[in-house]
């Protein structure tokens, strides 16, 4: 995987466009004047968490005696039961309403910074150990792209309108249940191979 692949995942992995809803559930509870200050507070949260799990995920696994395969399929699961959901939304009590000014949850955790984007930073980090700074600026950059996308949340709502928020989000789903079958189908490869040269 590239620069632009790894970036590209991660920009849908995130999934900022259907992300905008729930952002706009959360910041019509505050003051107007607070808005823009806590969705970049909690942006900020987000992609320090991010980073750490990118840099510290050898260490990780390392502690945690995960092989790669097992990442690369629970990630893929994760994933696919994210995309599943942007497919095809359930709509339920998703958000804590007496809960006025949120704190890193769930803003942060697990809008931006949630399972499958820590998976699959993990994973990039673990397999490409030596392409460090080509996920960092990979990671730089959708959180960048998704930062100005979140950050203008109501103008965006009110251009495109919930049914092209909607269908955006599911084309996006499309994209990533793709990805998460390669993941999946990764990780049972290199299980496998490994099975044999080990046998």
């Amino acid at each position: 995987m590239d620069f632009v692949s790894a970036a590209v995942l991660l920009f849908l992995i995130m999934d900022p466009l259907g992300n905008i809803p729930l952002y706009q559930v959360v910041i019509n509870r505050l003051p107007p004047q607070r808005r823009r200050f806590v969705i970049v507070r909690e942006l900020i949260f987000a992609f320090a968490i991010l980073c750490l799990f990118l840099f510290a995920g050898e260490a990780i696994l390392g502690v945690l005696g995960l092989e790669q395969s097992s990442l690369s399929i629970a990630g893929g699961v994760v994933l696919f039961l994210i995309a599943i959901r942007m497919v095809f939304p359930s709509h339920g009590p998703l958000l804590d309403e007496s809960d006025n000014d949120p704190f890193i949850v769930p803003l942060a955790v697990p809008f931006v910074a949630g399972p499958s984007a820590i998976a699959a930073l993990l994973l990039l980090g673990s397999r490409y150990p030596d392409q460090m700074l080509s996920w960092f600026a990979a990671l730089s950059v959708a959180w960048l792209l998704s930062a100005v996308i979140l950050v203008s949340t109501e103008p965006m709502m009110r251009s495109l309108g919930q049914r092209g928020v909607r269908a955006i989000e599911r084309l996006m789903g499309m994209l990533l249940i793709m990805v998460s079958i390669q993941m999946l189908l990764d990780g049972f490869r290199v299980y496998i191979q490994s099975t044999l040269v080990t046998a």
